[in-house]
C-alpha cells in the first residue's frame, strides 16, 4: 500500500495543482448560524470599553429594550458580585479594573465562603471562557494561565462545578458561557438564580432568525403542516405563497404563488389533519380549498344576499372573516362571516352546508362574526361576536343553534382570535381593545387574566401556545406616537405573568404567531402598508429541521454548462401552428393601420356634400355621383335662403296636403307667416 501511494504521489507531481475535479468549499454550520444570530446582548465586552443598546434600571434590574428569555436576561444583566480575589493580585500585575471582574463571566462561588480550602482558591477566583482573554504576560504563574483558557463544551450547564480533589482538573475551576458586560447590576443573587432557572425550564429557541419575504403587504395569514415541511403564508396584497423547508435553500424563496380572488385580502389559512389540503379563506363570501401542491380543489357556493333568513341561504352572502379545519375530521370545515353567521361545511359537498349557525343577539340585526375556533377534539366551536361577546356551541346530538355558553361584553371591542387549551380548561381571547384574557371554561362569569397594554390594529391578530402549554404568545402592533416597534410576548400560563417581549420588528406590526411542537421553532408574521414577511426564531441546539436545513443549503451556483442557447427554426412553409409569433409591437400596428379593429372615427367633411356625407367623389353612392355628372343633382343649398326654400313648397302643399294637415283642417286656424320687413320701415 505505501508503494501504490509513492507512486500516485510520483505520478500526480507531474500534473497542475488544478488538474482533476476539485472538491466543494463547505461553510461551517459554526459560521452559518453566526451569521442568522440575533443581535441582543449576545456580543460580550467590558463595559468600560464598549456600550450596548440595551439599558437596566438600578431599580428593578430590569432592560428597557424587550429581552429575549428569562435566560438571556441573565446574558444582559451584569454579574452583582465580584467573586475575584483582591488577595490573589491579578489588578496589580495585569492593570485589570475591578468592575471588569463584574460583568465577564458566569457567576462564580465566593471565595469568603471557601476560606478554609487551601487549594485552588487563587484558581476559583480566575474566569473561564470569556470573549477577550486576560493580558496575561510571559511571566505570570501557571495558575494564572489556566484563568485564560477555554475549558469545555461551548454551552455547558451552568453551575456545573469541577471537583477540587482531582488533580488533574484546572484547580476546580468553572466551566460555562461567558457572560456579557453592563455597568450596573441586580442586587440580590437569588433573584438571577430564580431567572436563570426559568430560562431553563421555558427554553424558547429566540437565539437565532431568518426572515421569510415576498410580501408587499402585510401577512395576515399563515398556517404551518403538521410534519413542518410545507409553510403558508397569506398577505393583505390578495396573495398565498407557498415554502417548502426541504425544498428551500438560503435565498428563502417560495416555489408557488396563488391569488385566490382577485381583491381580497387572505384572512386565514388552515391546513386539514392529513396535510393533503388547506383551507384559504379571503375577504370574499366563498371559501377555497387547495391540496397540498396548491391545485385548486373547489370553492364553496355563495348564499342568495335577497333572502332575509340566513337559514334558508346556502352559504354565505357576506365576506369571510375567519376559518379553520376540523382537527379530527378531514371532511369538515368551519367558517365564520359578516352576514352573521358560523356555518359548518362538507368538503365533498361545495353545492351546501351542514349546518347553520346563528349567534345570540341582544337585539335583532346582523351583527359580523369575527373570528372562530374548534377545541382540540372538535367537539365545541367558539366563535366571537362583533358586539364583544364570546359563544360557545358544544356539538352533542340533537344541539341547535341556541349557544351553551354566552359571555357578554367580554371585550369591548372586536375580537381577532380565540384559543382553546389542549386540555380544555382554559380559551384564550384577543381583541381591538388592547387585552389578552384568560378564560376558565367551568367559570365563564368572569375572566382569570386580563393582559393589557397590548396594542391591536389587525383584525387577525392571533394567540397560541408553546408546545407543552407552559407559555402563551402574542404579538403586538406599532402605533404612531410610540417608539417601540412589533413586539412579542410571552406568558406564563401557570403565574399568569409576563415572561419576556421580544422585540420582532421596529417598525412592523406582528400580526399572527406561532410555536411549531415538532420543530420546536416560533413563527411570527409581520408587515405594514408597504411590506411583509415572516420571522422564523430558532435554536441550533434546540430546534429541528425546519429553518435549519435551509438555512445550512447554499444556493446552486450558476456553471458555464448550465447555459442553454435556445434555437431558432425559421421555416417559411410550415404550418401556421408552427410559425413565429410575430411580435406584440407588430401586432399592435397592424391593428392601428385597420379601421375596424383600431376602431377609428370617422374623418370630417372638406367641401361641399350632399345627403349629410360626401367624399372625394362629391357623393358617397354612385347614385348621387351619376347625377351629379349628368346635371340631374345640383347642390344649391349654400346660395340659398333656408326659409324661402320652405315657403316654396307652401301653396303646393295647401292645395293637395297629404300627412298631416287633413286631419286639422276644420280645426286649425290659418298660418300667417312673418313679412319681411325692410330697414328704411325701421
Amino acid at each position: 500500500m505505501e508503494d501504490e501511494a509513492e507512486i500516485y504521489d510520483g505520478i500526480r507531481a507531474q500534473f497542475p495543482q488544478t488538474f482533476g475535479k476539485r472538491s466543494k468549499s463547505h461553510t461551517p454550520l459554526e459560521a452559518i448560524h453566526n451569521a442568522t444570530r440575533r443581535p441582543t446582548s449576545t456580543d460580550p465586552t467590558p463595559a468600560s470599553t464598549s456600550t450596548h443598546t440595551t439599558t437596566i434600571s438600578s431599580s428593578t434590574g430590569k432592560s428597557s429594550f424587550p429581552s429575549l428569555s428569562p435566560a438571556s436576561r441573565s446574558w444582559v444583566n451584569p454579574n452583582p458580585n465580584p467573586r475575584i480575589s483582591k488577595s490573589s493580585g491579578l489588578e496589580a500585575k495585569h492593570g485589570v479594573d475591578e468592575r471588569y471582574w463584574d460583568t465577564v463571566g458566569p457567576r462564580q462561588p465566593s471565595v469568603e465562603d471557601d476560606e478554609e480550602k487551601e487549594e485552588g482558591v487563587e484558581a476559583r477566583g480566575g474566569i473561564i471562557g470569556p470573549p477577550r482573554p486576560l493580558p496575561i504576560s510571559a511571566s505570570g504563574s501557571e495558575d494564572h494561565h489556566h484563568a485564560g483558557v477555554m475549558i469545555g463544551p461551548p454551552r455547558p450547564p451552568v453551575g456545573m462545578v469541577v471537583d477540587d480533589d482531582d488533580e488533574d482538573d484546572d484547580d476546580g475551576v468553572m466551566v460555562g458561557p461567558p457572560r456579557p458586560p453592563e455597568g450596573v447590576g441586580m442586587a440580590d443573587s437569588e433573584e438571577e438564580d430564580e431567572m436563570d432557572d426559568e430560562g431553563s425550564r421555558y427554553q424558547i429557541p429566540l437565539s437565532n432568525e431568518i426572515v421569510v419575504k415576498g410580501h408587499s403587504k402585510v401577512v395576515s395569514a399563515f398556517a404551518v403542516d403538521h410534519s413542518g415541511s410545507r409553510v403558508l403564508s397569506g398577505s393583505y396584497d390578495y396573495t398565498v405563497r407557498m415554502y417548502d423547508f426541504q425544498g428551500m435553500n438560503a435565498r428563502l424563496a417560495s416555489f408557488r404563488q396563488l391569488e385566490p380572488f382577485e381583491g381580497h385580502q387572505v384572512r386565514a389559512l388552515s391546513w386539514s389533519p392529513t396535510s393533503g389540503f388547506f383551507l384559504c379563506v379571503t375577504g370574499s363570501a366563498q371559501a377555497k380549498i387547495y391540496d397540498r401542491d396548491g391545485l385548486s380543489i373547489g370553492e364553496f357556493v355563495k348564499g342568495d344576499m335577497y333572502i332575509r333568513d340566513l337559514k334558508n341561504t346556502k352559504g354565505h352572502i357576506s365576506g369571510l372573516t375567519c376559518g379553520e379545519w376540523h382537527p379530527r375530521t378531514k371532511e369538515t370545515i368551519l367558517t365564520s362571516s359578516e352576514d352573521g353567521s358560523l356555518r359548518i361545511w362538507d368538503v365533498n359537498d361545495f353545492k351546501s352546508q351542514k349546518q347553520v349557525i346563528k349567534p345570540k343577539l341582544a337585539r335583532p340585526g346582523r351583527v359580523p362574526v369575527t373570528t372562530c375556533a374548534w377545541d382540540h377534539e372538535g367537539k365545541s366551536i367558539v366563535g366571537g361576536i362583533g358586539d364583544g361577546s364570546i359563544q360557545i356551541w358544544n356539538l352533542k346530538p340533537g344541539w341547535g343553534t341556541r349557544p351553551e355558553v354566552h359571555v357578554e361584553k367580554a371585550h369591548s371591542d372586536d375580537i381577532t382570535g380565540l384559543k382553546y387549551s389542549t386540555d380544555g380548561r382554559l380559551l384564550l381571547s384577543r381583541s381591538f381593545d388592547c387585552t389578552l384574557k384568560v378564560w376558565d371554561l367551568r367559570q365563564m362569569k368572569q375572566s382569570v387574566k386580563v393582559f393589557e397594554e397590548l396594542p391591536n390594529h389587525y383584525a387577525q391578530t392571533n394567540i397560541a401556545f408553546s408546545p407543552d402549554e407552559q407559555l402563551i404568545l402574542t404579538g403586538t402592533s406599532v402605533e404612531k406616537d410610540s417608539s417601540t416597534g412589533g413586539l412579542l410576548c410571552f406568558y406564563d400560563r401557570e403565574k399568569l405573568e409576563l415572561v419576556s417581549k421580544v422585540g420582532i420588528s421596529p417598525t412592523c406590526s406582528v400580526v399572527q404567531c406561532a410555536w411549531h411542537p415538532k420543530l420546536n421553532q416560533v413563527f411570527a408574521t409581520v408587515g405594514d402598508k408597504s411590506q411583509g414577511g415572516t420571522h422564523v426564531l430558532y435554536d441550533p441546539t434546540l430546534s429541528e429541521r425546519g429553518a435549519l436545513v435551509c438555512v445550512a443549503r447554499a444556493p446552486r451556483k450558476k456553471s458555464v454548462d448550465d447555459f442553454e442557447a435556445n434555437p431558432v427554426i425559421h421555416n417559411p412553409h410550415a404550418l401556421p401552428l408552427f410559425r413565429d409569433q410575430p411580435s406584440r409591437k407588430r401586432q399592435r400596428e397592424k391593428i392601428l393601420k385597420d379601421p375596424f379593429k383600431s376602431h377609428k372615427p370617422e374623418l370630417p367633411i372638406n367641401g361641399p356634400g350632399h345627403g349629410g356625407r360626401t367624399g372625394t367623389t362629391k357623393g358617397s353612392l354612385l347614385t348621387q355621383y351619376l347625377l351629379k355628372q349628368g346635371g340631374m343633382l345640383k347642390e344649391t343649398w349654400m346660395e340659398e335662403d333656408p326659409r324661402e326654400a320652405i315657403l316654396k313648397y307652401a301653396d303646393a302643399a295647401a292645395k293637395d296636403p297629404k300627412f298631416i294637415a287633413p286631419a286639422y283642417a276644420q280645426t286649425q286656424p290659418k298660418p300667417v307667416f312673418a313679412e319681411p320687413e325692410s330697414e328704411d320701415e325701421e
